[in-house]
């Protein structure tokens, strides 16, 4: 578990807590302007884009980075880089994915093997689901585990995010954060039972305003 607390922490140095994923965005357009929309934002995304896609993916990815399957882990990441709808979501994945690449081999030999199974596997590039699946699956922890770490690093970095950008108090920030922990095992279960061919990342409202904060005037974050 300490593995999966140590991916899941913003001082994971992969650069999470510079996006906002949209909610800079919607922020702006009006959609979003206290504490009680934040946390519905941030709920709806959860379960209707990060557990239907980028958590279906970890857990699928994990087993077979356990199983060295490399032929189903550059499928799993090539399916990441084709279903992001933006150009602002594929860069964060990218560069989110090479920054742990980047990690794992400051690591050395405390990192357990986890550049050199990255390596092997040829990723061009790796995207930060693959890629941190790839770390969890060193990691003496469950599946549902290492999605409930992941799914409350994302978490931890959109409430931050919602804060900056609405603004909220801290107070506010560690409510939203009561509220969501309540609301994440539900979407790891819906991820994990999740086969291929219901595997989607479909939500045209986060893509538009995606769009909409590459040319925003003023920004805190860079997604």
């Amino acid at each position: 578990m300490l593995q999966i607390l140590w991916l899941a922490s913003p001082a994971l140095p992969v650069g999470g807590f510079s996006y906002s994923e949209g909610l800079e965005a919607a922020v702006d357009a009006g959609l979003v302007t206290d504490e009680q929309s934040a946390a519905n934002w941030l709920a709806d995304q959860l379960h209707l884009g990060l557990a239907r896609a980028d958590l279906a993916v970890v857990a699928q990815a994990i087993p077979a980075w356990r199983r060295n399957d490399l032929e189903r882990i550059r499928a799993l990441n090539q399916w990441m880089l084709q279903t992001r709808e933006t150009l602002e979501f594929r860069l964060q994945s990218e560069q989110m994915g090479r920054s742990l690449l980047e990690w794992s081999r400051q690591l050395g030999e405390l990192g357990n093997g986890v550049f050199e199974q990255l390596q092997a596997a040829r990723l061009d590039p790796p995207t930060y689901p693959v890629a941190c699946a790839c770390a969890a699956a060193h990691a003496d922890a469950s599946l549902r585990d290492c999605l409930l770490g992941y799914a409350f690093g994302w978490t931890e970095n959109m409430v931050q995010a919602a804060i900056k950008s609405v603004p909220l108090g801290q107070s506010a920030g560690q409510r939203m954060l009561a509220r969501m922990a309540q609301q994440i095992p539900g979407a790891v279960d819906h991820a994990l039972a999740l086969p291929d061919e219901r595997r989607q990342a479909f939500t045209p409202l986060l893509a538009i305003l995606s769009a909409r904060h590459e040319t925003q005037y003023s920004r805190l974050f860079r997604s």
